[in-house]
Protein backbone atom coordinates (compact mmCIF):
# COMPACT_ATOMS: atom_id res chain seq x y z
CA UNK A 1 0.00 0.00 0.00
CA UNK A 2 1.58 3.53 -1.26
CA UNK A 3 0.80 6.25 1.65
CA UNK A 4 1.00 9.49 0.01
CA UNK A 5 1.01 11.75 2.90
CA UNK A 6 4.00 13.77 3.94
CA UNK A 7 2.44 15.51 6.71
CA UNK A 8 -0.78 15.16 9.00
CA UNK A 9 -2.50 17.78 10.86
CA UNK A 10 -3.95 16.02 14.29
CA UNK A 11 -6.52 18.51 14.44
CA UNK A 12 -7.77 17.97 10.81
CA UNK A 13 -7.91 14.63 11.35
CA UNK A 14 -9.96 15.00 14.85
CA UNK A 15 -12.53 17.70 12.94
CA UNK A 16 -12.46 15.39 9.68
CA UNK A 17 -13.84 12.03 11.91
CA UNK A 18 -16.23 14.28 13.84
CA UNK A 19 -17.80 15.51 10.46
CA UNK A 20 -17.89 12.05 9.20
CA UNK A 21 -19.71 11.07 11.67
CA UNK A 22 -21.89 13.90 11.60
CA UNK A 23 -22.64 13.01 8.19
CA UNK A 24 -23.84 9.43 8.58
CA UNK A 25 -21.15 7.19 9.31
CA UNK A 26 -20.55 5.14 12.63
CA UNK A 27 -17.65 5.51 14.68
CA UNK A 28 -15.48 2.64 13.41
CA UNK A 29 -16.09 3.74 9.88
CA UNK A 30 -15.91 7.09 10.33
CA UNK A 31 -11.85 6.48 11.78
CA UNK A 32 -11.15 4.58 8.88
CA UNK A 33 -12.59 6.97 5.94
CA UNK A 34 -10.88 9.72 7.99
CA UNK A 35 -6.93 7.47 8.15
CA UNK A 36 -7.48 6.38 4.45
CA UNK A 37 -8.40 9.95 3.32
CA UNK A 38 -5.59 12.43 5.46
CA UNK A 39 -2.79 9.96 4.73
CA UNK A 40 -3.91 9.60 1.27
CA UNK A 41 -3.61 5.44 1.23
CA UNK A 42 -4.07 3.86 -2.29
CA UNK A 43 -6.83 1.54 -0.69
CA UNK A 44 -9.75 0.58 -2.41
CA UNK A 45 -12.69 3.10 -0.43
CA UNK A 46 -14.74 -0.44 -0.05
CA UNK A 47 -12.14 -1.05 2.94
CA UNK A 48 -14.39 0.96 5.09
CA UNK A 49 -16.80 -1.75 5.03
CA UNK A 50 -14.72 -3.58 7.13
CA UNK A 51 -15.42 -1.28 9.90
CA UNK A 52 -19.16 -1.17 9.77
CA UNK A 53 -20.34 -4.49 11.69
CA UNK A 54 -17.74 -2.75 14.69
CA UNK A 55 -20.28 0.01 15.14
CA UNK A 56 -22.09 0.55 19.04
CA UNK A 57 -19.30 -2.01 20.67
CA UNK A 58 -19.50 -4.63 18.45
CA UNK A 59 -23.08 -5.17 16.43
CA UNK A 60 -24.94 -3.37 19.56
CA UNK A 61 -23.32 -5.62 21.30
CA UNK A 62 -22.07 -2.94 23.78
CA UNK A 63 -18.50 -4.44 23.95
CA UNK A 64 -15.25 -2.36 22.90
CA UNK A 65 -16.05 1.23 21.71
CA UNK A 66 -16.69 1.20 18.33
CA UNK A 67 -14.18 4.89 17.82
CA UNK A 68 -11.30 2.45 19.30
CA UNK A 69 -11.97 -0.21 16.87
CA UNK A 70 -11.90 2.04 14.19
CA UNK A 71 -8.72 2.80 15.18
CA UNK A 72 -7.23 -0.82 16.02
CA UNK A 73 -8.31 -1.51 12.64
CA UNK A 74 -6.43 1.27 10.71
CA UNK A 75 -2.93 0.36 13.12
CA UNK A 76 -3.83 -3.07 11.64
CA UNK A 77 -4.15 -1.87 7.99
CA UNK A 78 -0.73 -0.42 7.96
CA UNK A 79 1.20 -2.36 10.44
CA UNK A 80 -0.79 -5.82 10.39
CA UNK A 81 0.55 -9.09 8.41
CA UNK A 82 -0.82 -11.43 5.98
CA UNK A 83 1.36 -14.31 6.71
CA UNK A 84 1.15 -16.61 9.42
CA UNK A 85 4.51 -15.73 11.31
CA UNK A 86 3.27 -17.08 15.00
CA UNK A 87 2.81 -14.76 17.89
CA UNK A 88 6.81 -13.77 18.20
CA UNK A 89 6.62 -12.23 14.40
CA UNK A 90 8.36 -8.55 15.34
CA UNK A 91 5.45 -7.13 13.03
CA UNK A 92 2.76 -8.58 14.81
CA UNK A 93 4.36 -7.58 18.05
CA UNK A 94 5.09 -3.58 16.63
CA UNK A 95 0.94 -3.68 15.16
CA UNK A 96 0.27 -5.31 19.03
CA UNK A 97 2.01 -2.63 21.03
CA UNK A 98 0.49 0.37 18.92
CA UNK A 99 -2.77 -1.18 18.99
CA UNK A 100 -2.24 -1.35 22.82
CA UNK A 101 -1.15 2.19 22.94
CA UNK A 102 -4.05 3.40 21.44
CA UNK A 103 -6.25 1.75 23.97
CA UNK A 104 -4.49 2.67 27.00
CA UNK A 105 -4.67 6.51 25.47
CA UNK A 106 -8.03 6.46 25.07
CA UNK A 107 -9.16 4.95 28.41
CA UNK A 108 -6.57 7.46 30.16
CA UNK A 109 -8.62 10.36 28.12
CA UNK A 110 -12.12 10.05 27.67
CA UNK A 111 -14.17 11.16 30.11
CA UNK A 112 -15.27 8.16 31.90
CA UNK A 113 -12.01 6.26 31.82
CA UNK A 114 -13.23 2.78 29.74
CA UNK A 115 -13.27 1.27 26.47
CA UNK A 116 -16.19 -0.54 26.31
CA UNK A 117 -19.25 1.05 24.64
CA UNK A 118 -21.38 0.51 27.61
CA UNK A 119 -19.89 2.12 30.22
CA UNK A 120 -19.38 4.52 27.71
CA UNK A 121 -23.08 5.59 26.85
CA UNK A 122 -24.22 3.65 30.31
CA UNK A 123 -26.11 7.08 30.88
CA UNK A 124 -27.92 7.87 27.64
CA UNK A 125 -30.97 6.68 25.29
CA UNK A 126 -29.05 5.18 22.48
CA UNK A 127 -32.39 5.41 20.80
CA UNK A 128 -32.65 9.12 21.21
CA UNK A 129 -29.34 9.68 20.21
CA UNK A 130 -28.23 11.16 23.15
CA UNK A 131 -24.90 9.52 22.93
CA UNK A 132 -23.69 11.38 19.83
CA UNK A 133 -22.08 14.04 20.85
CA UNK A 134 -20.06 11.89 23.17
CA UNK A 135 -19.40 9.35 20.52
CA UNK A 136 -18.88 12.11 17.86
CA UNK A 137 -15.97 13.47 20.12
CA UNK A 138 -14.50 10.24 20.71
CA UNK A 139 -14.70 9.05 17.30
CA UNK A 140 -12.32 12.43 16.64
CA UNK A 141 -10.36 12.08 19.71
CA UNK A 142 -9.28 8.54 18.75
CA UNK A 143 -9.17 9.36 14.95
CA UNK A 144 -6.38 12.34 15.89
CA UNK A 145 -4.22 9.07 18.41
CA UNK A 146 -4.85 6.89 15.72
CA UNK A 147 -3.07 9.25 12.88
CA UNK A 148 -0.26 10.43 15.90
CA UNK A 149 0.78 6.79 16.44
CA UNK A 150 1.08 5.81 12.78
CA UNK A 151 2.47 9.24 11.29
CA UNK A 152 5.46 8.57 14.58
CA UNK A 153 5.62 5.25 12.87
CA UNK A 154 6.30 5.97 9.19
CA UNK A 155 8.33 8.93 10.19
CA UNK A 156 5.72 11.67 8.91
CA UNK A 157 5.47 15.04 10.76
CA UNK A 158 2.59 16.22 12.35
CA UNK A 159 1.12 19.66 13.45
CA UNK A 160 -1.29 20.44 15.69
CA UNK A 161 -2.20 18.55 19.31
CA UNK A 162 -5.47 16.55 19.62
CA UNK A 163 -7.73 18.18 21.94
CA UNK A 164 -8.95 16.44 25.10
CA UNK A 165 -10.90 18.08 26.82
CA UNK A 166 -13.78 16.75 29.63
CA UNK A 167 -17.18 15.75 28.36
CA UNK A 168 -18.59 19.82 29.83
CA UNK A 169 -15.77 20.74 27.88
CA UNK A 170 -16.75 19.59 24.91
CA UNK A 171 -20.50 20.15 24.94
CA UNK A 172 -19.82 23.74 25.59
CA UNK A 173 -17.16 24.37 23.32
CA UNK A 174 -17.46 22.41 20.00
CA UNK A 175 -21.51 20.87 20.40
CA UNK A 176 -24.17 23.03 18.68
CA UNK A 177 -27.28 23.10 20.86
CA UNK A 178 -29.08 20.75 18.37
CA UNK A 179 -26.49 18.02 18.32
CA UNK A 180 -25.96 18.01 22.23
CA UNK A 181 -30.22 17.54 22.64
CA UNK A 182 -30.42 14.59 19.54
Amino acid sequence: MEIKATSIDLIKVQDAAEESYRKGFFCCEAVMETIIQQFEMDIPYEMIRMASGMAIGVGKSGCICGALNGGVLAIGMVFGRSEQKGPKDPNVVKCMAMTNELHDWFRENNTKKAACCRVLTREFDMSQGQHKAQCIYYTGMCAAKTAEILARELGIPTTGEIRVLTHDEYLKTRVTPLEACS
